[in-house]
């Protein structure tokens, strides 16, 4: 696709001159393919099967239960928004670490581990101490859009895994469902993306379901009030208070997309447009900032748009600080180092 001189597709900015686009496009390399010395082609050598490999575990894991697609793209997120896409997210407590597993946004509700556990032992057993879990946890999250529904992007290859994790990292870095939309933005661009990246990534949360706990506030005490968020549909907020109620059942599960939680598709942002985003760090898109909101608006009517952006993000966001060369370590078990310790 033809590119003009300011880095932006030109497709793309015919079709949405007024829009911002992600970081990917800006910055000229709209696949973003070799970023921090990857590439797609990284293990066509040494493990020219680590591609099918992946995507044959992840395509068992999601066929036995769609949830995981949703819960292996979130891995993926939370690792690399933390230290880089290092695989620091996976690493359990031992002597010498303090795992991430247990920070606030990953307590009780982080998983997938065992997909994780599940691709790194084939690789093993194909290509010993070769392919990384930095790298696994990239492209299971592609391949994971992929098989319910949403675009296929190339995943540029070579992450080396980290020899630490960083629990304050995990508790301070990573966005919350109740943050405010600047504290979003910051976030992000922390890590070298932009707003449009916040609207698109945002819009994995068409697949995946939410706890009880990350949203309750809407529900019954938004703003210290005693009334529930006043940007939320009715008879939506009824249906939630139905098994959500104001203490306990923490953990009862709902879907971020009402419509087609097991599809990925553009509802989330259609349900935004009626008051049917689940959380508070969903609606706010549209409700608090002019330039976030024509995003929303736009990828509610052209799911193309949407799907592109989201691809485009997704690779802006697998190059966040990748460990490369000598850096880190290709672990042999993905929760531990090899030193063991």
């Amino acid at each position: 696709m033809a590119t003009s001189s300011t880095g932006c597709l030109v497709l793309l900015c015919l079709a949405s001159p007024l829009l911002l686009l992600p970081s990917a496009v800006v910055l000229g390399h709209p696949w973003g393919v070799g970023g921090g010395g990857l590439s797609p082609q990284f293990y066509d050598h040494s493990c020219p099967m680590a591609e099918k490999i992946v995507q044959s575990v992840v395509a068992q894991a999601v066929a036995k239960e769609t949830r995981m697609a949703a819960s292996l793209v979130r891995l993926h997120f939370h690792d690399c928004f933390v230290k880089g896409c290092d695989a620091s997210v996976l690493l359990d407590n031992s002597s010498s670490i303090v795992s991430e597993k247990g920070s606030n946004p990953n307590r009780n509700s982080i998983r997938g581990f065992e997909v994780v556990d599940q691709i790194k032992a084939a690789l093993e057993a194909a290509c010993p101490g070769t392919v990384s879990c930095a790298d696994i946890l990239a492209l299971a999250a592609r391949d994971s859009t992929a098989l319910v529904g949403g675009p296929y992007w190339d995943v540029a290859l070579g992450r080396r895994d980290s020899l630490g994790a960083s629990i304050q990292g995990s508790n301070n870095d990573i966005p919350a469902p109740n943050n405010t939309l600047p504290t979003i933005i910051t976030k992000f661009k922390r890590q070298g993306l932009n707003v449009a990246d916040v609207v698109a990534l945002s819009g994995g949360h068409t697949i995946g379901m939410s706890r009880c706990t990350s949203f309750r506030q809407r529900l019954y005490n938004q703003t210290g009030n005693g009334m529930a968020d006043s940007t939320l549909d009715v008879s939506y907020a009824a249906r939630l208070r139905q098994s959500c109620p104001r203490s306990g059942a923490d953990s009862t599960l709902f879907p971020l997309d009402v419509v087609a939680p097991a599809k990925f598709d553009n509802f989330y942002y259609k349900n935004l447009l009626a008051g049917r985003g689940l959380l508070s760090s969903d609606e706010v898109l549209l409700t608090k900032s002019a330039e976030t909101a024509s995003l929303v608006k736009a990828y509610a009517a052209d799911a193309g748009l949407f799907f592109r952006h989201f691809a485009q993000s997704m690779v802006s966001m697998g190059n966040i600080s990748p460990l490369t060369g000598s850096q880190g370590e290709i672990r042999k078990n993905c929760r531990r180092l090899n030193s063991g310790h």
